[in-house]
């Protein structure tokens, strides 16, 4: 096998997950009504343009807070196993657990804890309407991250401070780990039970990795509820390519440089089954749409902007929810 180059310019972080929805009105309610992150984006899938992409994210969406999903409705329920990126957590600041406790019940959300983890904090964790498997991690760095305060409902202080870490569910550890500290340049922080943490940079929120094995554990199915990728974040096309470079070297095949028109993707499936993508930190969300009408209304890439009359009369109708919107779906006042 080719030798692996020297890490010198690695990922910084998470950028995005990007998981798969059923119904796009109820995960609009969902994501921008009871969590309160902001639509920075309400686009197409690229290569499906007949089904919205949207992007979740703080007041830019920044790399590091982008949840993002391919809602396609009537979609098949998905099963979590090995293979999959299969749990998402959000860092909160250590003061707004409370609130966040009766807002879940206040909306019908059922979750356990809170409790204590190693390395994470206090947690809350739920599931959102498509049965995604999330989490709330009270972090105090969480507030050097940026969030997103508009949304109605939710102060300030309260509001989610973008991603803090991914769980990745194995068979086994040693091929994946391998990928995250020689090629993507994570450290190892501590172990606990059959799962290992990894952070990268600055070892904050949005720069955890964790790694579960699941050996003995089904593989999982792609559908709703599940994660289709998760996105680390590279500064620039050169250091994606540097990066790029290293995965090749690993024995894996990343893909040709994709133009996302928000960043530029490389892909590639690491060897327990989980496709990772690496995107660059721009242009970012305001090459088409100002910031203060980032996810105002439908942004299509260049290629397909000559359909957009079709598109538009093609794909179901969505609205951003109001507090009456989130109240009546989720049982809530």
């Amino acid at each position: 096998m080719t030798s692996i180059p020297e890490p010198t310019a690695g990922v910084r972080g998470l950028h995005h997950v990007t998981a798969i929805a059923g119904d796009p009105q109820r995960n609009l309610d969902f994501y921008a009504g009871v969590l309160g992150l902001r639509l920075v984006k309400r686009t197409v899938n690229f290569d499906d343009p007949q089904t919205y992409h949207f992007y979740f994210g703080d007041d830019v969406g920044a790399p590091g807070s982008l949840m993002t999903f391919f809602p396609w409705p009537g979609s098949r329920g998905g099963r979590p196993g090995a293979g999959q990126a299969s749990v998402t957590s959000f860092a909160i600041l250590p003061g707004a657990v409370g609130f966040w406790i009766a807002r879940l019940l206040r909306h019908g959300v059922r979750f356990e804890g809170p409790s204590r983890r190693r390395g994470s904090g206090t947690v809350l964790e739920f599931r959102d309407p498509d049965g995604l498997m999330l989490e709330l991690v009270a972090d105090p760095a969480a507030e050097s991250r940026g969030a997103w305060d508009g949304a109605p409902g939710i102060a300030a202080e309260h509001a989610i401070h973008g991603l803090h870490a991914v769980t990745l569910w194995v068979e086994r550890w040693d091929e994946t780990e391998r990928v995250l500290l020689e090629i993507l340049g994570f450290r190892g922080t501590h172990e606990q039970g059959t799962t290992r943490r990894y952070a990268v940079g600055d070892g904050g929120p949005g720069t955890f990795v964790d790694l579960r094995a699941v050996g003995g554990f089904a593989v999982g199915a792609e559908g709703a509820g599940t994660v289709h990728h998760v996105a680390f974040a590279v500064s620039d096309e050169a250091a994606e390519l540097a990066v790029r470079a290293r995965v090749a070297a690993g024995g894996m095949e990343p893909t040709a440089v994709v133009d996302r028109q928000y960043f530029r993707s490389v892909y590639f499936r690491e060897p327990g089954g989980v496709l990772f993508e690496l995107a660059t930190a721009g242009p970012g969300f305001t090459v088409d749409e100002p910031v203060e009408r980032l996810g105002d209304r439908l942004a299509l890439p260049p290629q397909s902007e000559p359909h957009r009359a079709t598109l538009e009369a093609s794909l179901p109708p969505v609205h951003l929810p109001s507090r009456g919107d989130v109240a009546e779906m989720f049982g809530g006042g």
